[in-house]
């Protein structure tokens, strides 16, 4: 930059029209549709913390049939929310004409969906070995009940005590085990459809990452310019500041001179006067 071009900068406007910007774009669709899948991620990270904590119940003391419906309502609330948020993550991706901003809005929320995705899955695997602990400590638990292993004794009216002793411990151990089975059977039936929804969501997961891996080259580029942009801002200033300085000591040195002239030309008018 020339010291040349600094009367020329100087008398253009100092602001601009975010209107005129030749990198500005209108497009209120896609702000509309990104803050919006911006608030579902904030939603679905906001649940994957509560999925978190009530699954972290199971198999413990505080284990309850209300803890896994809480689990279940959770986990089939994060399913179709991530299913949504993905597809609106795809759909934004395909965005096209967007400015440097946008991008990065763009895959910003790629990159945030991904990273949920992920913790989700953990939680998914998790919620999926403690229903399988469980269904099979049920199990094992029912295929040892014996109510066989009374005392015997040979005494006849002891015999039949025994005998009505057994069939009431029969009866109410058979209750027990039909309530315990059912209990199983849900239980089993929870673990098929977190098998199916971790089959149906790495698909989806798989999409979104292919996404962000293509992205990345561009986030990369995006990120080099922007930093080319701050350093050639900064020489920019650097370079202005010294202009402004030698602007203003050469301002300074001429009026000296001009100061000597006139104080020389006065000796020398007064000289030829008096003369």
């Amino acid at each position: 930059m020339s010291f040349d071009q600094l009367p020329s900068m100087e008398s253009q406007p100092t602001t601009m029209r975010r209107e005129d910007d030749p990198e500005y774009r209108d497009d209120p669709e896609f702000d509309k549709f990104a803050e919006d899948l911006s608030v579902k991620l904030f939603s679905l990270t906001s649940n994957i913390a509560r999925l978190s904590s009530q699954i972290s119940l199971l198999g413990t003391k505080r284990d309850t049939e209300r803890v896994r419906e809480r689990v279940h309502d959770l986990l089939e609330e994060a399913r179709e929310g991530f299913k949504d948020v993905g597809e609106g993550v795809k759909k934004l991706s395909a965005w096209e004409d967007l400015n440097a901003s946008r991008k990065y809005t763009q895959q910003k929320l790629s990159r945030e969906f991904q990273s949920s995705g992920s913790e989700f899955q953990t939680i998914q695997r998790m919620a999926l070995e403690k229903q399988r602990a469980s269904a099979s400590a049920g199990r094992t638990a029912i295929e040892s009940t014996d109510t066989s292993n009374l005392p015997y004794s040979d005494s006849p009216s002891q015999q039949q005590s025994q005998v009505q002793e057994q069939d009431q411990l029969r009866l109410a151990s058979q209750d027990e085990v039909d309530f315990q089975e059912s209990l199983i059977v849900e239980r089993e039936s929870e673990i098929r459809n977190i098998e199916q929804s971790v089959g149906e969501l790495n698909e989806l997961f798989r999409d979104v990452a292919h996404i962000v891996h293509e992205q990345g080259a561009m986030l990369d580029h995006i990120d080099v310019n922007v930093t080319n942009v701050n350093t050639d801002t900064r020489q920019a200033d650097v370079e202005l500041r010294s202009a402004s300085r030698y602007q203003r000591n050469a301002r300074s040195k001429a009026c000296c001179l001009l100061l000597i002239l006139a104080v020389v030309l006065v000796i020398i008018i007064l000289a030829a006067v008096l003369g």
